[in-house]
């Protein structure tokens, strides 16, 4: 048995369901899992005759739960800075990602994979939910394993394939993108579910994720949701992420997309929707009455355009009883993996757009991208707050940094002043992965090289190209 001790931690976040703030404690942590937490000088006393495996130092440091990131595309990490920042959600998606998306395969996925990996640890991001491969999940589930934080995954899935494609498409890219039907879909996100979930000693967990809106049908939307209900494991997928998807929606089947899944038997509690940007006040009670939970992307919602100040009703969720959580996307949505800057934008954008100080105070955007988001992910059993017997999911911030200094409320302070170049130190199920900034695990400057590599490929076999590439479709309408 491993036993690690983070002594005379100066702030300590708990995240708990009392928010408790403590200061100067230690925390004792044995093998994954923390076994005991108290003032500095009580631990002090009461382990003072064992010994410790490592000791870490919390002076000057700040301890909370690692983040939750409950939405991001790892297939998406070589994307960065790629895609114009004059597209809306539907040639984003259609036009762009799917080309890039098929141009990714197994070294690529791994390469961007650990590019993540690192990304997140030094942000402060410990688990995440990744919306599914684009190749063979197992050895997308060993690049997670090595890349070492905690997170659900699975086979990214679609069924529907558009009536006119756009005209960029190849037939590979379809037959990268689409599954025959949704039986032989569901029957392949079994599988991958019965191999592969709870990897890395539980560390790593696969869910039935398909894509949702139009290139899914419904029976793939409902039978996504079933099976995952079955297998005892969750399911995600993108729905109501603009409204001109919602707008497609009510022409065909006269409602909006969250009425449709209501529709079809499609929401649950084991269901996780991204985006939910476009939704009607009578939905916010079909989701709460289902225990279906929603993850926001603030960041894509900015740079794609998708009106989340202006029609979305995050809030309305949340005092509904929704379980929300926050999403960084991928690099080529929001532009990083950084779960903090999602944090300040929850904070401070429904302060703005409704010109009221009340919504979403720092307190609560701190829980969105923790304890909210391990319970979108059913993991917050063990993750998301930091209490004795849960994982030993830890961040350390370094208090000695200039976003720090002075600081009075911790909690403001961190969601409205501190940066990711203050994230010290870094444990995911117990193991030290960074300390003092520096990555333990991985070979930081080999994968900045490979990744670099890899992205010239991904993009070159895309064919995708600035200022020729469409930033106009007509895709599903």
């Amino acid at each position: 048995m491993s036993k690690i001790l983070i002594s005379d931690i100066e702030v300590l976040l708990t995240v708990d369901s009392q928010n408790k703030v403590l200061k100067e404690q230690s925390i004792v942590i044995e093998d994954d899992r923390i076994s005991a937490i108290g003032s500095a000088n009580k631990i002090a006393q009461q382990y003072r005759d064992q010994n410790f495996d490592k000791t870490i130092s919390g002076k000057h440091r700040l301890a909370m739960p690692g983040m939750v990131d409950a939405h991001l595309h790892l297939s998406e990490q070589l994307g960065r800075g790629l895609f114009p920042d004059q597209l809306s959600t539907r040639p984003w998606v259609f036009n762009w990602a799917k080309p890039l998306y098929a141009a990714v395969d197994p070294e690529a996925e791994h390469i961007g994979t650990l590019l993540a990996g690192i990304e997140m640890i030094k942000t402060g991001t410990t688990c995440c939910l990744d919306m599914g491969t684009q190749n063979d999940v197992g050895k997308s589930v060993k690049s997670i394993e090595e890349a070492g934080f905690r997170c659900v995954t699975g086979r990214h899935a679609a069924d529907v394939i558009p009536a006119q494609l756009p005209p960029h498409w190849t037939q590979k890219m379809v037959d990268h993108h689409f599954f025959p039907n949704y039986q032989v879909a569901l029957e392949e996100l079994g599988r991958c579910v019965r191999e592969h979930n709870n990897s890395a000693d539980g560390r790593v967990r696969v869910w039935v994720n398909i894509e949702g809106k139009e290139p899914c049908s419904p029976e793939l939307h409902a039978g996504s949701r079933a099976l995952a209900e079955e297998l005892g494991v969750g399911t995600t997928y993108h729905i109501a992420s603009s409204i001109e998807e919602a707008q497609v929606c009510k022409e065909k089947y006269g409602v909006w997309p969250v009425g449709r899944l209501k529709e079809i038997d499609a929401l649950g509690p084991n269901l996780v929707l991204a985006h939910v940007v476009a939704i009607q006040d009578e939905e916010i009670g079909y989701l709460a009455n289902a225990e279906t939970k929603v993850v926001f992307c603030p960041g894509t919602s900015l740079k794609i355009a998708k009106g989340a100040t202006k029609i979305g009703q995050y809030p309305e969720m949340i005092n509904a009883g929704v379980t929300l959580a926050l999403g960084c996307d991928g690099p080529a949505a929001s532009g990083s993996l950084n779960q903090m800057q999602q944090m300040y934008l929850m904070a401070g954008l429904f302060k703005d757009c409704r010109m009221d100080p009340f919504q979403i105070p720092a307190e609560l955007a701190l829980r969105l991208v923790t304890i909210e988001g391990a319970k979108a992910l059913l993991w917050d059993n063990d993750i998301g707050s930091i209490e004795v017997g849960k994982k030993a999911d830890i961040v350390l911030f370094n208090l000695n940094t200039p976003d720090w200094v002075p600081y009075q409320n911790p909690i403001q302070t961190l969601v409205y002043s501190a940066t990711p170049g203050s994230v010290d130190t870094v444990l995911i199920d117990g193991k030290l992965l960074m300390e003092n900034r520096k990555i333990l695990h991985l070979d930081e400057q080999e994968i900045y090289k490979a990744a670099r590599e890899q992205a010239d490929r991904v993009i070159e076999r895309s064919g995708l190209q600035p200022g020729t590439t469409p930033i106009h479709t007509e895709a599903y309408d």
